[in-house]
């Protein structure tokens, strides 16, 4: 039988697979019938749950949550405190084929720090979703995305703002659950006011 390796810190369920060789930081804990490939480079506190598999070469932040049925293949940059619900679907592809190898034609996506993903949503490989914006379930995301953006539907449009803290801002722009304030600079680009 194989088994993963025994790293300092980390809690690695025995029906789970670890690759050697990977780095994933103190504090992380890998559920039930996962698979981490080679090359990974995983950060502190990280939670990744069942039936997820990540790599090769891919890189994980700090304080990122995985959820149920999430596949992270090669091309993804997740930066600290993403969340990512439970079967979202990422791609590295833009035009597969069974026939036709294409690993030469990977195109990366990158996933700013604190930005949620909600559950069967579809990133399109090749775009940046900045940081805290909000995707909500089953949105299909087919450009970039702008920070604090809320995300909806099929292909994806911004459709709000949303805080850092996860409240969905009004036309006050103030966060209904700390009071956060933020300023509209344009429809692309929201700024948080800084309080003294």
């Amino acid at each position: 039988m194989r088994r993963s390796p025994k790293i300092p810190g980390v809690s690695i369920h025995e029906s789970s697979y670890v690759d050697m060789p990977v780095q994933i930081g103190e504090g992380t804990t890998i559920w039930h019938f996962s698979h981490i490939l080679e090359g990974v480079t995983i950060g502190k506190n990280c939670s990744f749950g069942q039936n997820v598999v990540v790599g090769p070469d891919v890189s994980i932040g700090n304080d990122c949550k995985i959820q149920n049925n999430v596949s992270l293949y090669k091309g993804v940059l997740m930066e600290d405190g993403v969340f990512c619900g439970p079967s979202c679907v990422f791609t590295n592809v833009i035009n597969p084929r069974s026939e036709v190898a294409r690993k030469s034609e990977f195109r990366s996506t990158v996933i700013k720090r604190g930005a949620t993903i909600g559950a069967n949503s579809t990133v399109v490989c090749g775009n940046v979703l900045g940081e805290y914006c909000f995707i909500a379930a089953g949105a299909v995301i087919v450009s970039d995305v702008p920070d604090f953006a809320l995300m909806a539907g099929v292909p994806a449009r911004r459709i709000g703002w949303m805080s850092k803290a996860g409240g969905k801002l009004g036309e006050d722009l103030v966060c209904p659950i700390d009071g956060s304030r933020y300023i509209e600079i344009d429809s692309q680009t929201l700024q948080s006011v800084k309080c003294i």
